[in-house]
């Protein structure tokens, strides 16, 4: 794999901060939701988010 710049890391830093924010809140939105259809949503949103997290941790 080629170098990461100081740029591409700065990024990937808010990238993945960025999709942790939004499984932590997806995560609570879930917990809150009354509705079985609305809290399997935030759920996959959650899961989704995760996982995105996960594929950029992998270029660090």
């Amino acid at each position: 794999m080629s170098e990461i710049s100081v740029l591409d890391l700065q990024n990937l830093r808010h990238l993945i901060g960025g999709f942790d924010t939004c499984h932590c809140k997806m995560q609570d939105y879930a917990a809150q939701a009354k509705d079985p259809e609305i809290k399997q949503l935030f759920q996959d949103a959650a899961n989704s988010a995760m996982k995105n997290k996960q594929d950029l941790m992998k270029f660090l």
